[in-house]
């Protein structure tokens, strides 16, 4: 039997203009192209679970809008359970408006939550079930913190493991002792933790700071550093040309997931 894991997140439609550079106030300025993605750190995860082997679940909330029907039929090409999805004819999918400049691929970027800001305490009571009959719990911090927090709970009242990826970053109030793995990756340790370059001491401050066991800080092309308290290992990534690097963060959190929830120890799963 597939092992389930479940995915409490966000949706964002990408809207991406690429252009030669920024248009100055007031200025209408010729983009090169344009391309729309869906995206969001939950869809991303949920999609990522499927593919690697999971029986993956999605808890979150659309627009009923066209956008929200892209997300659905992309579960339903990939197998992901989404009928726990809720969807809201007053507030409309989360967007994202993404400016690339092509000269350098600097971006900036404008997220508008929309319908995702429905994710709240009330929306995880409405679904407890899905959650509870999971082997485990992924969660970012996209979504509003009290159905987070909600969320995070009952995993672990259930005895569901509970990975969190902690972007964007965001004080971790009241998350403590409801984590069982956390995955952010170099950024993201040092802005929690307030440490800069020692991997050491940034897990030891997390794992302090959450009372969780296992931290595992993404490296890049340089892999992870994971410790379980006791054993600490730099595991390195296969050598690859990278065509492009967005939802990578995001697709091994669930690959590493699916690989705990397979039996695999966190040493195993990281690699």
């Amino acid at each position: 039997m597939k092992p389930k894991v479940t995915t409490f997140g966000s949706f964002m439609m990408d809207l991406v203009a690429y252009t030669p550079r920024r248009p100055e106030s007031g200025e209408t300025l010729r983009g090169e192209s344009f391309a729309i993605a869906l995206g969001g750190k939950g869809f991303n995860q949920a999609i990522a679970a499927g593919r690697a082997g999971a029986q993956s679940a999605m808890l979150g909330n659309l627009g009923t809008d066209g956008f929200g029907d892209d997300f659905m039929k992309a579960f339903g090409a990939e197998g992901v359970q989404a009928s726990d999805i809720e969807r809201s004819s007053e507030l409309g999918t989360g967007v994202g408006h993404i400016s690339v400049q092509t000269s350098d691929g600097d971006n900036s970027i404008i997220i508008i939550p929309q319908s995702n800001d429905l994710g709240t305490a009330a929306y995880i009571a409405r679904h407890s079930k899905t959650i509870i009959e999971s082997n485990i719990l992924l969660l970012q911090l996209e979504l509003p913190n009290d159905g987070n927090l909600a969320a995070a709970k009952l995993a672990k009242e259930n005895n569901v493991t509970v990975v969190l990826t902690p972007a964007p970053v965001a004080p971790l109030t009241g998350w403590g002792g409801l984590v069982d793995v956390v995955v952010p990756n170099e950024g993201e340790a040092a802005a929690l933790t307030g440490i800069e370059g020692d991997l050491e001491k940034q897990a030891e401050a997390l794992s302090k700071q959450l009372g969780c066991k296992y931290v595992v800080i993404t490296l890049g092309p340089k892999g992870a550093y994971v410790t379980d308290g006791e054993r600490s290992e730099v595991i390195g990534a296969p050598k690859v040309s990278a065509v492009d690097t967005i939802g990578a963060g995001d697709t091994m959190c669930a690959n590493l997931a699916t690989r705990l929830a397979s039996g695999d120890d966190i040493f195993a799963a990281t690699k």
